[in-house]
């Protein structure tokens, strides 16, 4: 027996009206179709793989550089060197001092024409050491500290702790260091006071709880075996510094070592839609753009392709490794000179006003729990696609970037046809707060920038949390803009 097709209403003109001219922000679950599904957790697990291997700015470039030497990209340095020209398709990269880096692929068409660029930071907030760190004090051995970055002092006490780093010894060998991540190595930790104690903590607002001074890192308790020298505590640690690494006390004074949280990213909620783990903020962005150029449209595009990612985002990007120094302006100047047939300072200029850049850095994803510190109507939320930001800054738009409205519509278009979800996405209500990006810099030598990246809650803890479906439509968004824009 067939059964009749059941008849649908037509839509009123009211409906019709309403989806010709209002955004409507769906749930992306609810729109992929379910062929995407395996990519979108093949994504997240590749960068889960990522995101535990490269907990430094240090060590996720060099797992970028690896995958590039491996992709067939050549050192610029290598070419600068040389007679020899860029052409198109050709892959280059340059590494900055082993903490930022900018790679590319060669257009067809000439780089006055533009570049088509993404860029992100691979820096994350955490606890560094000072120059003179290792003391004891009352039978333990302690890390002198100073936080890196936007922390909530009192979320960095009583969990596990890695340090991780670089240092040069003084007979010049460069040592890293990775200890508490690997299964049987010992962490370390910052104590918190036992509630029992902490009646007059309590009152305290929570931004005098802990304060920075007091983050010290414990280390070691056991004595060194000798009773005629002074602080054995420290002295055993030290020992064990040199025995290990051939490391000395005066070595620490110009190392770069960080403390990070041991966690390993997890995939977070029974249905595993999320990813929980330390540095989301801003190496969810950093995969998605590193992926996005790797897995470009075609092995010779039309306009040069360019990646950045730098360091020092967190504390204003500045230095020789951050967005506020030349780096990319040289990078650009050097691809200009290898490029061209004759280059002059006015054809580096031409190339940067018609370049285009998608700056790509988290937002504050909508929490419920903390509701009065949101605009829900412009807030990004969780699993609703790739977060575009107009603008950043605080306070009357001080200290941020703003996308001009031609170029604001131009990457809206590129993503509507290529069926990318996308939403609004401020930074919390006005006059609560607010934040930057790189996007200023790069905006400063003239090149058309627009924020945008994926939402994030718990931004800046030791655990933050993002959406998969998010992480991949981002990916799709970047591939989508430097195939098209």
């Amino acid at each position: 027996m067939k059964t009749k097709p059941v008849k649908e209403d037509p839509k009123t003109p009211g409906q019709i009206l309403s989806e010709k001219l209002t955004f409507d922000l769906k749930n992306c679950w609810d729109t992929i179709a379910p062929e995407e599904r395996p990519k979108i957790q093949e994504f997240a697990e590749g960068y889960k793989r990522f995101l535990n291997q490269g907990k430094t700015e240090r060590e996720f470039v060099g797992i970028c550089l690896d995958r590039l030497r491996a992709d067939g990209f050549v050192s610029l340095d290598t070419l600068l060197d040389s007679g020899n020209k860029l052409q198109p398709g050709d892959r280059v990269y340059w590494n900055i001092k082993g903490k930022s880096l900018v790679f590319g692929v060669i257009g067809r068409r000439s780089p006055k024409e533009g570049l088509n660029i993404l860029g992100a930071h691979v820096d994350s907030p955490r606890i560094d050491l000072k120059t003179n760190p290792l003391y004891e004090d009352s039978g333990f051995a302690l890390f002198d500290t100073h936080y890196y970055g936007g922390i909530k002092h009192y979320q960095w006490t009583a969990i596990p702790l890695a340090m991780h780093g670089t240092v040069i010894t003084k007979e010049g060998k460069n040592v890293s260091l990775c200890i508490g991540e690997e299964e049987g190595d010992p962490v370390f930790t910052i104590t918190d006071l036992l509630p029992h104690l902490a009646q007059d903590q309590m009152q305290k607002k929570a931004s005098e709880f802990l304060d920075g001074e007091a983050l010290n890192i414990l280390a070691g308790s056991e004595p060194y075996q000798d009773d005629k020298v002074k602080n054995r505590v420290k002295l055993l640690v030290l020992s064990l510094f040199h025995e290990q690494y051939g490391i000395v006390e005066e070595d620490f004074a110009g190392a770069e070592i960080e403390f990070v949280p041991t966690f390993k990213s997890r995939d977070l909620g029974l249905d595993r839609s999320m990813i929980g783990g330390y540095g989301h903020d801003d190496r969810c962005c950093a995969y998605a753009v590193f992926q996005a150029l790797l897995h470009a449209e075609t092995e010779v595009p039309e306009k040069t392709l360019i990646c950045i990612l730098t360091d020092k985002e967190e504390i204003g990007s500045v230095g020789n490794t951050g967005a506020q120094s030349r780096t990319f302006e040289n990078f650009a100047a050097y691809l200009c000179s290898k490029t061209l047939e004759r280059y002059t300072d006015i054809e580096l200029r031409r190339c940067l006003e018609h370049s285009v850049m998608l700056c790509a850095d988290v937002n504050a994803a909508y929490d419920p729990n903390y509701d009065s510190v949101y605009d829900k109507k412009t807030a990004s939320h969780l699993g609703k696609g790739m977060v575009l930001s107009k603008y950043t800054g605080r306070g009357g738009k001080v200290g941020g970037s703003e996308a001009n409205a031609e170029f604001c519509q131009k990457v809206q278009g590129i993503l509507n046809k290529n069926g990318i979800r996308w939403q609004f996405g401020d930074l919390g209500k006005v006059d609560k707060g607010g934040g930057g990006t790189i996007a200023l810099y790069v905006a400063n030598l003239g090149v058309e920038v627009l924020d945008c990246g994926i939402p994030v809650l718990s931004m800046h803890s030791p655990f933050e949390v993002i959406s998969k479906i998010d992480l991949y439509t981002t990916y799709q968004g970047f591939r989508a803009f430097l195939q098209e824009a």
